[in-house]
């Protein structure tokens, strides 16, 4: 029987966490409930969840401050994580991705828009598996295994660095645009803006490290992967 996907929902309100649980059961989904940064912990100790989803107020330690941790340990970041907020301007949008948020919901939001972000980073996080490494000057990415390295170094990147940097890989010296980059990378992204795109990509020249070079902003057009930067 195959196993549903879980999802941790971290949300101190009962009633809010009660409703996205039985829309994610009569969907396909496994919900876990977390009502603070603790009980989540405490989750994740146990078993990693398949999606995180992470409301941005909360008693205690704050969503932001969650990401950050939950970012920083090796166990947990390759977790995708969605961030509830009821903060819909930009700047509090970019603070979420710049914490580790893979994608964020604004409150109130629908079931439709909810279901469909989830979908779409449980897309993100199985890049295609029967890919062949992919190398460009030192740097290798093997799909099959989930690795990347530079000059024979490791490097740990999240699911969606990884499948950006998989794409521009496959394509490169190839300019790409944020469009295309949304089309080819997160797919549905009818909910999914723009300056996204560049958020990932700074998450990505910092995980690349002495690497970062080989990725280029075109200005103007976008950007690439080029093997002499």
């Amino acid at each position: 029987m195959r196993k549903l996907p879980t999802i941790l929902v971290v949300e101190d309100e009962p009633a809010i966490a009660e409703l996205i649980s039985v829309n994610l059961r009569h969907n396909g989904f496994a919900p876990i409930w977390a009502e603070d940064g603790a009980a989540a912990q405490r989750e994740l100790d146990a078993a990693l969840p398949d999606v995180i989803l992470l409301d941005w107020m909360l008693p205690g330690q704050s969503g932001l401050q969650l990401a950050r941790k939950w970012r920083a340990d090796a166990r947990t970041r390759p977790v995708p994580l969605l961030m509830l907020t009821a903060r819909g301007d930009e700047p509090d949008k970019v603070a979420g991705l710049d914490a580790g948020a893979d994608d964020y919901i604004t409150k109130p939001f629908s079931t439709q828009e909810l279901l469909a972000r989830i979908r779409a980073v449980l897309r993100r996080r199985a890049p295609e598996l029967d890919g062949q490494p992919v190398v460009v000057g030192a740097l290798v990415l093997d799909p099959a295994t989930h690795r990347v390295s530079h000059a024979g170094e490791p490097l740990k990147l999240g699911p969606t660095e990884f499948k950006l940097l998989h794409h521009l890989m496959r394509h490169a010296e190839r300019v790409h645009s944020r469009a295309q980059l949304l089309d080819k990378v997160w797919g549905d992204h009818v909910f999914i803006e723009e300056r996204t795109v560049d958020v990932h990509v700074k998450r990505l020249r910092e995980a690349l490290g002495e690497a970062a070079a080989m990725l280029e902003t075109v200005r103007g057009a976008g950007y690439r992967i080029t093997a002499a930067p």
